[in-house]
């Protein structure tokens, strides 16, 4: 019975990660296109992603308190689509003020297309078959995150950045059936209903909180995205100053997911060649590296740089996955995903906000900045005490 619903799944989870991957540099790209500024461009994308630390919790508890999450993912999909179309009809026509506010109701539905979607895969699996289908879930990332800046920049080139953002809204909608066919909660795993949404959430946290081994893979994973946030919005800057033209960054994004998804490839044949733990730390100061690496300035250097970063991105979140499966309680595996999904989102946001200033005063003092981040994500790993 479960077999009939992964294809469903991973081709709904392409579809929707893809349109969100798009949305993130058709953003940017309009933003900077209508102001000139990446500190105005990287607000708009800071904008629909740190709001995701409000929505992740209360949308993971709803999950695992719901008959069918599939019907509530689906309709957090078209929230979130149809929240883009409202910020591309406002965009240029009211204050940027108003736009920003808007991308941060639309970010409360973010982490349905990231953690809310991967908490069903061991529905969609047997159990024996999930290390293989989550390497598979996580390179649908990868697989988004090739797609998604090419499309983007390719449309924007072709017929501007307000139709990219049109595309990755068409794109996020198309996942709606997918999301919607999804199997039924068993009852015995769906929280009582009798108890709170806020007796849930404080659930969820404690068992982040107490749980060594998925507290510090949460940490560094959101001190990661940080770091990555912070590259993504120097992109536009980077392709016109590097490049050639503002929407020629946004395929360097894609440099990094070609090596990512090409990196869980090996993953997915050699599932257990080293422990997800590991991986979790040392992928962030390969990314560490390549950060600094790109702070050369220089064109090849730029795209050998943002290759290696995704021989670290792409593993780390195949093995943070693994660490979310395992330590999850069933009960509250929604709560678990969509909770740090929320927090890396939110870290992505922060970086984004913080580098787009930074990268108008100095592009390659950023990117240095982004790398030290990196190596922060990496020492955060080992703050944390081993589990027993």
């Amino acid at each position: 019975m479960k077999e009939r619903y992964s294809g469903s799944f991973l081709a709904g989870a392409v579809a929707a990660r893809t349109g969100d991957e798009m949305s993130g540099p058709a953003l940017t790209l309009a933003g900077f296109a209508l102001a000139g500024s990446t500190a105005e461009a990287s607000a708009l994308l800071a904008g629909i992603t740190v709001s995701a630390v409000a929505g992740g919790p209360v949308l993971g508890a709803l999950l695992d308190r719901h008959e069918r999450p599939g019907r509530l993912l689906a309709g957090a999909l078209v929230l979130y689509a149809v929240g883009l179309g409202v910020i591309l009809v406002t965009l240029g026509r009211l204050p940027l003020a108003v736009t920003v506010v808007i991308a941060v109701l639309t970010g409360l539905m973010g982490p349905a297309l990231s953690g809310g979607w991967t908490a069903q895969l061991p529905r969609t699996v047997p159990g024996e078959r999930l290390p293989r289908a989550n390497a598979l879930d996580a390179m649908t990332f990868s697989a988004a995150g090739l797609a998604g800046p090419v499309l983007a920049g390719g449309v924007a080139e072709v017929l501007g950045a307000p139709t990219a953002v049109l595309v990755s809204a068409l794109l996020i909608g198309s996942a709606i059936p997918a999301a919607w066919l999804l199997p039924a909660q068993p009852r015995r795993d769906r929280v009582a209903q009798p108890t709170s949404v806020i007796g849930v959430l404080a659930a969820g946290i404690r068992v982040i909180v107490r749980r060594p081994r998925l507290a510090r893979a949460t940490v560094s994973s959101a001190v990661s995205c940080a770091a990555q946030g912070m590259v993504t919005a120097c992109v536009p800057l980077l392709g016109e100053r590097v490049l050639g033209g503002s929407g020629r960054g946004a395929v360097l994004l894609s440099c990094t997911a070609v090596s990512a998804l090409m990196a869980n490839a090996v993953l997915v044949r050699f599932p257990r060649s080293s422990t997800p733990d590991t991986i979790i730390w040392a992928g962030a100061l390969v990314q560490a590296a390549a950060f600094a690496l790109a702070a050369s300035g220089r064109p090849a250097v730029l795209v050998v740089a943002l290759l290696i970063a995704g021989i670290g991105e792409g593993p780390q979140l195949t093995a943070l996955f693994a660490v979310r499966h395992r330590e999850a309680p069933e009960q509250l595996r929604g709560q678990t995903f969509t909770t740090g999904a929320s927090l890396k989102i939110t870290g992505f946001a922060v970086g984004a906000a913080v580098a787009g200033p930074i990268a108008t005063w100095s592009l390659p003092g950023a990117l240095a900045v982004a790398a030290c981040v990196a190596v922060l994500a990496a020492l955060a790993f080992f703050a944390f005490p081993s589990a027993a």
